[in-house]
């Protein structure tokens, strides 16, 4: 039997860690974060990778950081012969890619070499894209620069945000994954190495990248919505206040009127002037301090002060 180390930390890596135990992989070991305080209340929560590894029986570790680790000497000890990591979200050093007796394999949310790092997912969306994917890498040292096993792609449709694509590529990865392993296993497999001229990178998200610009055109301001949902939530600042913009939809209606002002006001809508002439509706908001509402109960509300004409966004 195969022995594999799983390597992941979001729901990302689930179906990943259960579809390499349904299909016969002995997973020694599942490595993920530490529980980390969530939410409001700082409630200490598991990883969902660590839930499914315990639902499955599996030893857990949970090394703050890997590199030196009394968990990487357990790893390496363990001599498996592969190690699958899934968003797990550390660099691994070369002593611990090394001590494998086949291979380390990655798989990442993105069609590799456009979208190296920690946000792959959020970037595609953001930008506009019409697809990501999934690839499965050798690991390096370098940051997703592994060569490349295989790929496939994932159409991003224009209701998708993180959480419904991070659930497709979840699926798309395990399968891909259990495809390719095989070909790995017994040297079969073709590498191909990542092109370095066409190499984009996907850095996390900075709070200070969660704003929304109401200058840039509605399907941009729209895709960004949909980007940082449902976590971190874009944000913009509506009247003087601080709101976070849960769901957006764009019209198919042209304005005049300035970026951030109100074009339309009825008792079941608020659209705004986005950038080069388009509109942009708002169906779901949550103001500072407030729980999060659908437009129709805003507008029942504190939105009873907007007016057609005026600039509520700067």
């Amino acid at each position: 039997m195969t022995t594999v180390v799983f390597m992941g930390t979001p729901s990302f890596g689930v179906p990943v860690l259960k579809g390499l135990v349904d299909h016969g992989y002995q997973v020694l070991a599942a490595v993920t974060q530490p529980d980390r305080p969530v939410g409001r209340k700082h409630k200490i929560q598991k990883s969902p990778v660590k839930q499914q590894a315990e639902a499955l029986e599996i030893p857990v570790l949970q090394p703050e950081k890997i590199s030196g680790s009394d968990e990487m000497k357990q790893i390496i000890e363990m001599q498996p012969d592969l190690i699958v990591t899934a968003a797990f979200g550390q660099f691994l050093p070369d002593k611990l890619l090394n001590a494998v007796k086949v291979a380390a394999v990655n798989v990442h949310g993105s069609l590799l070499p456009k979208y190296r790092g920690g946000a792959p997912v959020q970037y595609a969306i953001m930008n506009g894209d019409k697809e990501t994917g999934i690839s499965i890498i050798y690991m390096v040292k370098k940051m997703d620069a592994g060569d490349i096993l295989a790929q496939q792609a994932v159409p991003i449709e224009n209701t998708d945000d993180t959480a419904s694509m991070f659930e497709k590529l979840s699926l798309v990865g395990r399968d891909l994954l259990l495809k390719t392993l095989p070909k790995v296993i017994d040297g079969t497999v073709e590498p191909v190495k990542q092109n370095p001229e066409k190499v984009v990178f996907s850095p996390n998200i900075k709070p200070e990248e969660e704003e929304l610009d109401f200058s840039k055109p509605a399907f941009l301001v729209d895709a960004k919505v949909r980007a940082l949902r449902p976590d971190p939530t874009a944000y913009t600042v509506l009247n003087g206040k601080r709101t976070k913009i849960w769901q957006s939809a764009v019209v198919d209606e042209t304005t005049t009127a300035a970026p951030g002002t109100v074009v339309e006001k009825t008792k079941h809508a608020l659209k705004l002037a986005a950038g080069s002439g388009t509109v942009l509706a708002i169906l779901a908001l949550q103001p500072a301090g407030k729980p999060r509402q659908a437009i129709t109960d805003y507008l029942n509300g504190a939105g009873q002060a907007l007016k057609v004409g005026q600039k509520v966004i700067n």
